[in-house]
This record gives structure tokens, C-alpha cells and sequence, in this order.
């Protein structure tokens, strides 16, 4: 005998109503948000912060994933205001500034950030180098605005497109930026220019997550810990990063 109509509606709303009870009871996946681009985040999800974030997560039954905005002082404030679930990659002691933002406290990975220089002069990096050249360098990095002192030779720009822009076209000597995603931009706009020696500085980058999930800090170091002991951490650094 087949079922009545009243017995299969009955039986699709439960279903319905099953579906959307579990639904609401699954945790919603992280977005964690980051300035970086290519080779540590890519459209195809396959740069090292893609791959790094989503497994630190997943070791502690959460879903997470990174998106890119190209103003890095945009993508902390969605971060402190709970619109977004926190930030990667990032210098320690932003809680000074974004204090809704809670650091994990494992180290992410070091970032090496350089001055690129596209004329002859200079061939190596000095402090002095901002008073004797036209420098530029994106706004919001907290890196360079605590070291580049105020100057009528310093350009402050919203993106890495408009700061590789100036050096291309020979409106500034020297750029300063995060030293892996430099070399990519150099070689994606074909910038003849040079990473000047030694690095301006080398940092520890972190995690934040925003307030609400400081519940998830004390596990996600865990995680992190862990995939470096049992080598996870160096197979992505060298899967994503080893060639740069």
C-alpha cells in the first residue's frame, strides 16, 4: 500500500526539521583574515597559510579557512569587530590596538620582511636608507610604521599592486614588504629589481582569533605545537614554501 500524502508530508518535514536542528548545533567555519597573498595564500587554496590554518583547525574538530583583503589595516578591523573570527599571520602585540583580538601564543612561522630596491644604489640595506631615498611602503603594516620614521621621502599606499606600481615605474627606490610575497610580485609584474641584504627584519608571526572564540586558543597552540613535532608543519613549509 503506498503511504498517504498527509504520511509523506509528515515525514518530509521531520527530516526538514532533523536537518536544520543539526545544522544549527554544527560550529560555523573560522574565516581568519590576512593581507598575504601568493605563496602563502592562493585562489586555489594551496599557499602555506591555506593549508596551515584549515589543519591546526581541523585537529581540534573546527572548520577554518583564510580570506585575503588587500588593506591590511580593513582586514584587522573585521577581525576586532567580531565580522570576521580573527586574523593569520600577524605580529605579535596588536592587543595593544585591536584589543577584542586574542594571540595564540605558538608561533606561526617567522616572516622575513626586505627592502627591494629597482635602481643601482644602494646594494645593501642600512637604517639610514630612508633618509637618502624615496621609500614607500603599504599602510597599516605594523611592522614599518613602528620603524620608518616621518619623512616627505616616505609614500604610504593601500596595496601591493599600487606599491610594485611605483617601483616599476621608477616612482620610489626602494619598496619595503614581506620578502616571499615580494619576489612573487617581482616576477609576476616583471620587476627588475633586487632584494637588498641583510632582510630590514626577521618577526614572529601569530594567530589572533576574536574574543568570542578565546575558548578555542589554549587547543589551537596545541595543534600547532604538534604539527611541528610530528613534521606536518615542515612538509607544508616545504610543499608551499621551499622554493622561495
Amino acid at each position: 500500500m503506498k503511504p498517504s500524502w498527509p504520511s509523506v508530508f509528515s515525514f518530509s518535514v521531520v527530516i526538514a526539521f532533523a536537518t536544520q536542528e543539526a545544522s544549527a548545533r554544527e560550529p560555523a567555519k573560522l574565516i581568519l583574515n590576512t593581507g598575504a597573498v601568493a605563496p602563502f595564500t592562493s585562489p586555489d587554496r594551496s599557499g602555506f597559510l591555506d593549508h596551515a590554518i584549515k589543519e591546526i583547525f581541523e585537529r581540534i574538530g573546527r572548520l577554518a579557512e583564510v580570506t585575503v583583503h588587500d588593506g591590511n589595516a580593513r582586514a584587522l578591523l573585521l577581525a576586532n569587530d567580531g565580522t570576521e573570527d580573527g586574523a593569520a599571520m600577524r605580529v605579535a602585540g596588536l592587543e595593544r590596538n585591536f584589543p577584542n583580538l586574542v594571540r595564540i601564543p605558538e608561533k606561526l612561522i617567522d616572516n622575513f620582511f626586505g627592502a627591494f630596491a629597482a635602481g643601482r644604489e644602494p646594494e645593501t640595506f642600512e637604517p639610514e636608507i630612508f633618509a637618502r631615498h624615496q621609500t614607500a611602503y603599504i599602510s597599516g603594516w605594523q611592522v614599518f610604521e613602528r620603524i620608518v620614521p616621518p619623512s616627505p621621502n616616505v609614500t604610504r599606499v593601500q596595496d601591493a599592486r599600487q606599491l610594485f606600481d611605483l617601483l616599476r615605474n621608477g616612482r620610489t627606490e626602494i619598496v619595503l614588504y614581506e620578502s616571499s610575497q615580494g619576489r612573487h610580485h617581482l616576477r609576476e609584474q616583471n620587476i627588475a629589481a633586487r632584494l637588498l641584504e641583510p632582510p630590514v627584519f626577521r618577526t614572529e608571526m601569530f594567530i589572533y582569533l576574536h574574543k568570542k572564540h578565546a575558548g578555542l586558543v589554549d587547543g589551537a597552540a596545541r595543534a600547532l605545537a604538534e604539527m611541528k613535532r610530528d613534521g606536518r608543519w615542515d612538509r607544508i613549509f616545504a610543499d608551499t614554501l621551499g622554493s622561495e
